[in-house]
């Protein structure tokens, strides 16, 4: 491969690595924060005094922990193109 060719290749994946760690740190932080207010309407719930404020943070922890769900499977995805990724970048000579 031509030099400048494999320069223009390694910038690409360069920039699509970065771009996958951004957004791996994106749903880490959506599932933080996520877990952050499952504990507070746990602790909610105790100071609970009606059936149906309770069931309705239930609810809110269902859906919650749904998301966290998505939120990791979404990781473990972008987590395999990022070692795809990571493996094209290994197998490129070196420009210089």
């Amino acid at each position: 491969m031509a030099i400048s060719f494999t320069k223009s290749v390694l910038g690409r994946l360069n920039q699509e690595i970065a771009d996958l760690e951004a957004k791996m740190l994106e749903q880490k932080k959506k599932t933080d924060k996520a877990l952050l207010k499952i504990r507070q309407i746990e602790k909610d719930c105790k100071l609970s005094s009606s059936p149906s404020d309770l069931s309705s943070k239930m609810s809110r922890i269902s859906k919650l922990k749904e998301d966290i769900k998505k939120f990791n499977q979404l990781q473990r995805e972008l987590s395999k193109e990022l070692d795809k990724k990571k493996f094209t970048l290994a197998q490129l000579p070196p420009t210089e």
